[in-house]
């Protein structure tokens, strides 16, 4: 099939060939039709399968045949999605298709003034692209009306449970009108995710479903690496400098702290590079992605914020330098490569205390994945010995800042095994930590200062 053969508008199919598409995906030419006949959808599909292009065309396509609303348009459409990034690109997407017709759409997110939303709002839209915390402000400062509206997509709805947003969720459709269209993404379906579909949809509604939930890409070509967290550094930075062909990366760590180290690591090996976290402005995150995608950087290191929300071609290589704890992310890390039709390559870290987390990745993809080439090892830094002090600080942010459930296992076990000191012991072997008057722990060189004095005052006592 190809994109002609759909029963889609004349203006929507120039739009089409603007955008230099053929054929149609698999998620497209199965989930077309059904929105074109005003069904309810629940689409199950990857990343990267061209999911908005499936939800959007036949919503203008219907749009186009409802014709113009006299006066101030209302808001027919509403997209909901879960960061700034995927709803800048799927308004971009709209935009795109929808520039030979008079239809227009509006994209609203948090982290930046309202105030050019607002404007934009107040000329009325036919779609609006929207985040929940920014739409839920500006539906209370009755900016925005849903009262009209006719279509509701809710995209990437997993990811949407594992941001926190399944509240905000279900305040946004207690606000929206009985009869509408209801079309509902996501790329898992944990039962979680089942609940909310039946909560949002009509009965029965047409599932399509291409391809086997959570399982990666077969285009992706996957490699292992099994090193100590100390020497990820040096093994990224002498893979990109072995391997010009790697000439568009993408890294994933786990914390923005980490991803920044990342950053100064290869910035010392004159590898072009930026970072992209919850911490940065949306300018710098903007200016971080154009330049990835006009390739004048060569690696983009980003947190899981991103694992969805970023959407550029031609992504040659995607590094793990930190497993995730969740394994569904694993999969919509590594589909950030391979789009379109095109291979890509998948790279791994894993450092001891993430074995467990590797074989859940392994459980739910099914695929085991291959170890690389351990040559490479060669060329890295002997590895250091682990003190136990190095040990808790690396594993820090397993447990927690106050010490996670396996820590305190670990405690109840070993507190078993010890007789128990009595009381009157226990306080002479105290040495609590110094605070102040308000209960804060004093600073290193207060703690200084306290041991001097302490220290002139056992040698006036002794002498």
């Amino acid at each position: 099939m190809k994109f002609s053969e759909l029963p889609l508008d004349e203006r929507l199919q120039r739009a089409i060939v603007d955008a230099n598409y053929t054929a149609p995906t698999p998620i497209q030419e199965k989930a077309i039709p059904p929105v074109l006949e005003h069904k309810d959808l629940m689409g199950i599909a990857q990343t990267g399968t061209g999911k908005t292009a499936a939800f959007a065309l036949p919503i203008l396509q219907n749009l186009l045949q409802g014709g113009d609303s006299k006066g101030q348009k209302p808001i027919r459409v509403l997209v909901l999605l879960p960061t700034r990034e995927l709803a800048i690109q799927v308004s971009d997407c709209f935009e795109k298709y929808q520039k030979y017709t008079r239809l227009t759409s509006a994209c609203i997110f948090g982290g930046v003034s309202d105030l050019p939303q607002k404007r934009a709002l107040s000329r009325g839209v036919d779609t609006l692209i929207a985040t929940p915390g920014r739409l839920l402000d500006l539906i209370n400062q009755r900016v925005v009306s849903l009262k009209k509206l006719e279509y509701f997509v809710l995209d990437e709805a997993d990811r949407m449970l594992d941001m926190g947003f399944i509240h905000d969720i279900k305040k946004v459709v207690a606000l929206l009108p009985q009869k509408r269209q209801n079309l509902f993404f996501s790329a898992t379906m944990p039962p979680e995710i089942t609940k909310l579909a039946a909560s949002i949809l009509r009965t029965d509604p047409v599932r399509v479903e291409v391809a086997p939930q959570s399982t990666p890409i077969e285009r992706i070509r996957q490699e292992l690496y099994r090193i100590d967290k100390r020497r990820k550094g040096a093994l990224l930075k002498e893979m990109l400098l072995e391997h010009p062909e790697m000439k568009k990366v993408l890294v994933f760590s786990r914390t923005k702290h980490g991803a920044d180290k990342i950053v100064r690591v290869l910035e010392k090996a004159k590898v072009t590079c930026a970072a992209i976290h919850g911490n940065k402005s949306q300018n710098r995150r903007q200016e971080a992605l154009g330049n990835f995608k006009t390739e004048q950087i060569r690696v983009l290191v980003a947190t899981d914020i991103a694992a969805r929300g970023i959407d550029v071609d031609n992504v040659t290589h995607v590094f793990n330098y930190d497993l995730p704890d969740v394994p569904e992310t694993f999969v919509h890390r590594i589909g950030r490569t391979a789009r379109a039709g095109r291979d890509g390559v998948a790279i791994s870290f894993c450092a001891p205390d993430e074995e467990q987390d590797l074989r859940a990745i392994e459980k739910l993809t099914r695929v085991q994945i291959p170890e690389g080439d351990k040559a490479i090892f060669e060329k890295l830094p002997p590895p250091q010995k682990e003190t136990p002090e190095s040990e808790a600080r690396n594993s820090r942010w397993r447990t927690g800042k106050f010490g996670g459930r396996k820590a305190r296992e670990q405690k109840k076990e070993s507190a078993k095994k010890e007789p128990s000191k009595p009381q009157a012991a226990q306080k002479q072997n105290a040495n609590p930590t110094p605070k102040t008057h308000t209960g804060k722990r004093l600073g290193s060189r207060a703690r200084r200062r306290l041991r001097e004095e302490q220290a002139k005052r056992q040698q006036s006592q002794n002498g």
